[in-house]
């Protein structure tokens, strides 16, 4: 007897993901349901070899559903989320809706999966934003050897979490840059993306903070404990799909580089590629398409005690998104909701 499934948020980005994920993965649902706001009714999304026709979630009705998977924004997630859980269907949120709430996981199931016991609280999981999840695969089995006491991360992001608006952007301006009289302002982006960097995320906070990075330190204290010291600088960079980030770990005990290496490739969910070469490494472009969350360029740090620098590469669509929900989705039914 399989799950009844429904992916709200089924035209989006990382709806559509997550159906190939469900197929890709032979999830055991016996129904998938794709849900979208009204002016996306009807439009037809890929669930493997089958088409489904998206249903408003305007008054659906959860009873009967098991787990519905939101890959809506925070404001949408805020509205149906209750409704869902209260016709006693689990929720696993993709949005910052839940984030940080206290009674609701946060989970990246190669870090923490015992903590998705927690749903009964609220009936709801949260998945945390693309990078976070990338960087605790990376950071947990380092941290359960030695305890991290602080680290130091600048991103390099892709558009992907801007949506389609923030890729369309991208393309354009590129493209009008060969083009005289196309140029195209930025609309969604404070500067040029186009051939360009731009180091902010989100919006500025009065500590000269933006929000993603607050919201990345917040989500790692959150998974890895609240003694840890995370320092972030987010950067846009003109990419697509797929993040990286520069890291630098200092742990309480030393860490050689050579056991870190031994860690990290025995360790689900990664795959270690650190060939000291001319690239002997994975950029985002490798990761695309992959599940895995790909670690280089592991080397001692000798500017702090017990330190240590590292590369991190994923897809931001798939590991630090879909895949991680849908993962989520498989240890809730495996473990705990337990059908047939």
């Amino acid at each position: 007897m399989g799950y009844r499934i429904a992916v709200a948020g089924a035209t989006t980005d990382i709806g559509r993901e997550i159906l190939n994920i469900l197929a890709e993965r032979g999830f055991p649902a016996d129904e998938v349901t794709a849900l979208a706001p009204r002016k996306s009714l009807g439009t037809e999304v890929s669930l493997g070899d089958e088409t489904l026709k998206t249903r408003d979630i305007e008054g659906f009705d959860f009873t009967g559903q098991d787990i519905a998977l939101f890959a809506m924004d925070a404001d949408n997630a805020h509205k149906y989320a209750p409704i869902a859980t209260r016709q006693g269907c689990v929720v696993i949120d993709a949005s910052s809706a839940y984030r940080m709430d206290h009674a609701v996981p946060l989970i990246v199931p190669e870090a923490n999966s015992d903590a998705i016991a927690g749903y009964r609280e609220r009936m709801i999981l949260a998945s945390p934003a693309p990078m976070t999840a990338q960087l605790a695969v990376a950071l947990k089995p380092l941290h359960d050897r030695a305890r991290i006491r602080r680290v130091v991360v600048a991103t390099y992001q892709s558009t992907m979490t801007a949506g389609k608006a923030g890729m369309d952007e991208l393309w354009n301006q590129t493209k009008g840059m060969y083009v005289p009289g196309q140029e195209v302002e930025p609309s969604v982006f404070p500067r040029q993306l186009a051939f360009n960097v731009i180091p902010q995320i989100g919006a500025f906070m009065e500590d000269g903070a933006t929000d993603a990075e607050w919201e990345l330190k917040s989500e790692i204290k959150k998974l890895l404990g609240s003694s840890v010291r995370v320092a972030v600088t987010a950067v846009r960079v003109p990419v697509f799909v797929g993040d990286a980030a520069a890291v630098t770990i200092e742990f309480e005990d030393f860490v050689d580089e050579d056991e870190a290496r031994d860690l990290l490739r025995e360790s689900p969910g990664l795959m270690l590629i650190d060939k000291r070469e001319d690239g002997g490494y994975v950029t985002p472009v490798e990761a695309v398409g992959d599940f895995a969350t790909f670690v280089s360029r592991v080397r001692q740090d000798s500017t702090v005690e017990n330190g240590l620098s590292l590369w991190v590469a994923s897809d931001s669509l798939r590991k630090g998104s879909a895949l991680n929900m849908v993962q989520i989705a498989e240890l809730l039914g495996r473990d705990h909701l337990r059908k047939g």
